[in-house]
């Protein structure tokens, strides 16, 4: 193992090369060798991968006396956990939160949508309200998000999210029960104390309301590249895959941003759980050095990091009766 990870092998460079992408001041084919930094950098990422490939308990996925405390201790097994049947990447699919909007406001014709959503900067079309205004729905919308440097530099190249208000989420002032839809859209893995803001936000929602929630799945080989990657590696591959956006968010990944800590979250509060699916984020499908990253990760990891997807989605049903239980 220390040999392995000691000697500047190819591996090294590989991984340099896939997720830093070519070095702007290269003028020929040569491959330049990279530095002593750099060098450091890419030994710490190949031994997280092999560490975690192989069960060790040194970066693995480790578990805390808190997570314990916080009951969502399966979310740190090191054995790949079982995880419920979701539904695999379909090419094409249609927008899944702009379907169960449109089935839920024919509930209630007459009555304006009011939607909160909850990270803002980093949501995209699936949730689409000019479908629900073209089959004459009146909707309101309010935007929040966190108040990093990087979600105020998005807001202020976004002429749409000028009303948006920017702030601590813990202390969200929205009164309980007043909005229809709380679309949650790559929030909760970027943001501390993401349990608290997620159970205001189902505070937020009417009985019967939807929480639709669009986040990274930690257990991917994206995921964990983006949760074991230096910041200077994830800088480097933000801009490769997203040119001239600011960014990259901060990567927290707190319990509840883990598919076993929401799972549990979501059976602690009665909440159902109407649809869940896996995808593959565009930005990521569209850059070939990200996938062939998250293949090798995979491949290394003997297929417990899959490399198929990189997100999950859930489409959850608040109860209208307090004394509903939650649908297995």
């Amino acid at each position: 193992m220390a040999k392995l990870v000691e000697r500047p092998c190819g591996g090294m460079l590989l991984v340099y090369g896939l997720l830093a992408g070519p070095c702007p001041h290269r003028r020929r084919a040569a491959v330049r060798a990279p530095s002593n930094k750099v060098r450091t950098v890419i030994r710490a990422l190949l031994y997280g991968f092999v560490t975690s490939a192989e069960g060790l308990r040194g970066l693995a996925v480790g578990a805390s006396p808190a997570l314990h405390e916080q009951g969502v201790a399966a979310v740190a097994d090191d054995r790949q956990p079982a995880r419920a049947a979701i539904a695999p990447p379909i090419a094409g699919t249609p927008r899944v939160f702009t379907r169960f909007a449109l089935e839920h406001a024919a509930r209630w014709p007459g009555r304006a949508i009011a939607i909160l959503q909850a990270g803002c900067t980093t949501a995209d079309e699936d949730l689409d309200p000019a479908a629900l205004r073209a089959r004459g729905h009146e909707v309101d919308i309010c935007y929040i998000d966190d108040e990093s440097p990087v979600t105020r530099a998005a807001v202020a190249r976004r002429p749409d999210l000028t009303a948006a208000a920017l702030g601590d989420l813990r202390l969200l002032k929205v009164r309980p029960r007043s909005f229809d839809i709380v679309h949650c859209s790559l929030l909760l893995h970027r943001i501390s104390h993401a349990d608290v803001v997620l159970g205001r936000l189902v505070a937020a929602l009417r009985p019967g309301g939807l929480l639709m929630v669009r986040m990274s799945d930690s257990d991917s080989a994206a995921g964990f590249l983006d949760r074991r990657m230096p910041d200077v590696l994830r800088g480097l591959a933000w801009r490769a895959s997203r040119p001239g956006e600011p960014g990259p968010h901060p990567a927290i990944y707190e319990p509840v941003a883990f598919p076993r800590g929401i799972e549990t979250f979501l059976s602690r509060h009665g909440l159902t759980v109407a649809h869940r699916d896996q995808i593959r984020s565009p930005s990521r499908a569209r850059h070939g050095r990200a996938r062939l990253a998250t293949r090798l990760v995979s491949r290394v990891s003997r297929g417990r990091l899959r490399c198929d997807h990189d997100e999950l989605r859930y489409v959850i049903r608040k109860p209208e009766d307090r004394s509903a239980r939650v649908l297995q």
